[in-house]
């Protein structure tokens, strides 16, 4: 699929979306949620799994163990222009070949950023969803042939579709990306995610999609997270990952891998689907 059309279509389905889930919280309530946000707080899921690849044999070349930290840093409380907040964010993925020798790191991932997030309101003054803008660098950390690093100026936008289906769309525009000329083809212009509360607060579902430029490159992938005790929030996940640009270095490596393992869930975009007296 040509990439201007496919990124017309992210546009659509989220303007298409925007009125979607109309029990929300008021803007008063956001704003008050706002100022109680703890300085520093997850970003993206916190994870640790392991696993074996599917499409290759098992040994331990093969498998690995793969890890997540994620976190987001709110700069001030105060509400900027436009009714914005400003955060600084940091992701950093592992990939560890745990079961050989040495226990080598295969790569270490580094995604610094900035982000200004908006609350989107509806006509009755409740929260429709949230908006992002996000600039990020993402690199290896490494040098020579093996150097890999990409930068990006994005667009997000999160919405709840009813109580229990999250959406959440995010396109992009890269630049300064000369030594991986071809990255595109591999990770496209934007992403899909759509997540599913099967069992409220207890299992959820999630799949991700990321479509490259060339062929039938991309990814898809699937977790399934189960949290076994009602006192924290650290689930158990089951992950199937299928596709390219699981990591910097071997983006035009197709994986397909199934891991397992727990999980820090992020909770930041769990007031999206909070009814109006939910806080």
């Amino acid at each position: 699929m040509n990439s201007k059309y496919s990124f017309s279509l992210i546009i659509l389905f989220t303007f298409y979306t925007f009125q979607g889930y109309s029990q929300r919280l008021s803007r008063d309530k956001i704003n008050d949620t706002l100022e109680k946000m703890p300085v520093f707080s997850i970003h993206k899921d916190n994870y640790f799994i392991s696993g074996i690849p599917t499409n290759k044999e098992v040994s331990s070349e093969t498998a690995d163990a793969k890890y997540q930290i994620s976190f987001k840093a709110l700069i001030t409380r105060n509400t900027l222009p436009f009714d914005t907040h400003l955060f600084l964010t940091y992701t950093q993925k592992a990939f560890w070949n745990i079961y050989k020798f040495s226990s080598p790191f295969r790569e270490i991932n580094f995604k610094p950023g900035i982000a200004l997030g908006k609350p989107i309101y509806n006509q009755n003054d409740h929260l429709a969803g949230m908006a992002f803008f996000q600039i990020e660098h993402e690199s290896n950390g490494r040098d020579s042939i093996y150097s890999r690093s990409w930068n990006k100026v994005s667009l997000g936008y999160h919405t709840a579709l009813n109580e229990r289906l999250l959406l959440s769309l995010k396109a992009w525009v890269p630049f300064k990306y000369e030594d991986n000329a071809d990255l595109m083809e591999y990770i496209g212009y934007g992403k899909l995610n759509l997540t599913y509360n099967i069992i409220p607060n207890e299992l959820y579902i999630d799949l991700m999609l990321l479509k490259g430029t060339k062929d039938w490159n991309g990814t898809l992938q699937t977790r399934l997270m189960y949290k076994p005790f009602n006192s924290s929030n650290i689930y158990l996940m089951l992950e199937w990952f299928k596709g390219h640009a699981e990591s910097l270095l071997n983006y035009q490596e197709k994986r397909s891998m199934i891991r397992a393992g727990f999980v820090l869930k992020s909770n930041e975009l769990n007031f999206l689907k909070s009814l109006p007296d939910a806080i």
